[in-house]
């Protein structure tokens, strides 16, 4: 069975747990918790760079979550989250790209304030200037459909939709709505950040950008 070393506080496994449960793949999850966990020899066998998500499949090893994702499409491939339209793939891609290559790493600084961590205000202005042009993107993009690939569910409403939801959509009543519409799916609310979870997180939360920013 395939083994799911995760944590439930981490967007980037959040996904890959989605899409688990989206496409019905059976699957053995284990906890890693990020006191420490993450650093142990056993877990830096699986991922040298020791972060979550990973997977072990029959044997094969998958780190990053954008190439579990990927890898489950390929090896699972019913239901598919993946379009075949050109155009909609296209837009999956810069989806998935947007969200993790540029709204993601923008997302620290506005958090930092919120495990209470200092930080410059100009770069916190420069960040919030950011996440506003990639909004108003996103925004546009999903345009009058329900999903950014058109009616069928896809990665890209994976990866966007569990970090998006997190940030400020009073200005964007496309995203806000499928934002909603998201939060119906029974993968969605059984994936819920809890906030006994978010508490006891804090801590290493505020280790984690400490260190990395």
């Amino acid at each position: 069975m395939l083994k799911f070393y995760y944590n439930p506080i981490s967007v980037n496994a959040r996904r890959v747990w989605i899409t688990l449960l989206e496409k019905q793949i059976p699957f053995e999850s284990i906890l890693v918790n990020l006191d420490g966990d993450q650093f142990s020899d056993e877990f830096a066998a699986i991922n040298p760079l020791q972060r979550v998500p990973a997977i072990v499949d029959d044997g094969l090893q998958v780190v990053e979550s954008l190439a579990i994702l990927d890898y489950l499409e390929a090896m699972y491939p019913t239901p598919s989250l993946m379009p075949s339209d050109p155009g909609a793939v296209a837009r999956v891609r810069m989806v998935e790209t947007i969200t993790v290559v540029e709204l993601q790493p923008e997302t620290i600084p506005l958090t930092r304030p919120m495990v209470g961590l200092e930080v410059a205000p100009q770069k916190l202005e420069a960040a919030q200037q950011r996440v506003t042009v990639i909004l108003q993107f996103l925004e546009k993009l999903l345009d009058q459909r329900p999903y950014f690939a058109g009616e069928a569910f896809t990665l890209a409403d994976i990866v966007a939709g569990t970090l998006v939801p997190s940030l400020p959509l009073d200005s964007y009543p496309r995203l806000r709505a499928w934002s909603a519409r998201l939060a119906q799916r029974q993968s969605w609310q059984q994936t819920a950040y809890t906030p006994d979870a978010i508490a006891a997180a804090l801590p290493n939360i505020r280790a984690i950008l400490e260190r990395r920013w």
